[in-house]
């Protein structure tokens, strides 16, 4: 039975659904994994992820395409990232086929939350992981809960598609969603100081530099970076310090097999920017957002492909991608897991 909600007019945030996927690593082994109803976590005060921040997470959607089916956008890759992650944080790997099989069973259990196709609305899930058990000394844990709970969600900037405002901030920090070859958005908190003064000052969002030389693009505080140049090549930022994002990777695929236009992933000078045409994030949660201004300590750069409206290229990538993922377009081989018919 449909859910009595207002599809239309969700905003991104968390509603409670019916079932969330638990599972626990003890003695070096995942067991089988469960549907819980139960949305609370009891830990111990001294448990890895409260004392040492043990803990990665991974973000994705299920939605509703145009023939009716219930589907999911790429979750291996989703899975893949997460291992590397947990790797990196002495934690064990989730295995991929048992990844999909959660993320599986966690949209068939809450069906009935995934929005209406033409909606603009989906069903975001989150994986997670942290260490369970108590540690004190500084070392990894050595037992596990991996978990996904879904929620139904609107557009990540509330308003659907509309232009981002960025600025260049002082805060001197080049990832703020990983520190050096970190595969996953974990460290979210120590960018909250720098997205909560951006708020005050009226911006969207931060477009950090490298740290090294503080000339070079990296990414926002909640997405990827895409330009687009004036004789229409798709740009997006090189480095091994931001978040590998898959809805990137995806973009610069179709904006070379699907739309036959030059994409280059390279080094973006910030002193280059204004030479750009059109700017978007790119994310599972900001699909992609045009950006129309970028403040540079003082220094605006204005791009009115992105104060109105998309720009050209920005929205035939759009177009595209959410062609795919919403059943109207041909996906490439294993883009999309059918969940339910």
């Amino acid at each position: 039975m449909k859910k009595d909600i207002d599809w239309s007019n969700l905003g991104f945030g968390y509603l409670k659904t019916d079932y969330r996927y638990v599972s626990n690593y003890k003695d070096g082994k995942w067991d089988e994994g469960t549907l819980s109803t139960d949305e609370t976590v009891t830990l111990h005060e001294s448990a890895g992820v409260l004392q040492y921040a043990q803990t990665c997470f991974e973000g994705m959607k299920a939605y509703r395409t145009v023939d009716g089916k219930v589907v999911c956008f790429r979750p291996d890759m989703n899975a893949k990232r997460m291992a590397e992650t947990a790797e990196y944080l002495e934690m064990p790997a989730f295995p991929v086929d048992k990844f999909i099989e959660a993320v599986t069973k966690t949209v068939e259990a809450n069906i009935d939350f995934v929005p209406p196709y033409g909606s603009g609305a989906s069903l975001y899930l989150r994986p997670y992981m942290f260490g369970s058990n108590a540690v004190i000394g500084v070392k990894p844990a050595t037992e596990f809960q991996f978990r996904i709970f879904a929620t139904p969600v609107g557009p990540y900037f509330k308003g659907g598609v509309k232009p981002i405002t960025l600025r260049v901030p002082d805060f001197d920090r080049a990832a703020p969603r990983g520190t050096g070859h970190i595969k996953a958005g974990l460290n979210y908190a120590m960018s909250l100081h720098a997205i909560a003064d951006a708020h005050r000052q009226g911006y969207n969002e931060n477009m950090y530099l490298d740290s090294q030389t503080r000339t070079k693009v990296e990414e926002t505080g909640g997405a990827n970076i895409i330009f687009v140049t004036k004789d229409n090549t798709v740009v997006t930022p090189k480095s091994s310090t931001i978040l590998p994002s898959i809805t990137r990777r995806s973009l610069m695929y179709v904006a070379e097999h699907y739309l036959g236009l030059k994409a280059e992933e390279r080094e973006v000078y910030m002193s280059e920017v204004k030479e750009f045409k059109e700017c978007a994030l790119c994310g599972t949660a900001a699909v992609l957002s045009p950006v129309g201004k970028i403040v540079d300590h003082g220094e605006e750069i204005a791009l009115p492909s992105g104060m109105n409206d998309m720009g050209e290229i920005t929205k035939k990538l759009y177009d595209t991608l959410t062609g795919i993922q919403m059943g109207r377009i041909e996906a490439p081989e294993g883009w999309i897991k059918v969940i339910n018919e």
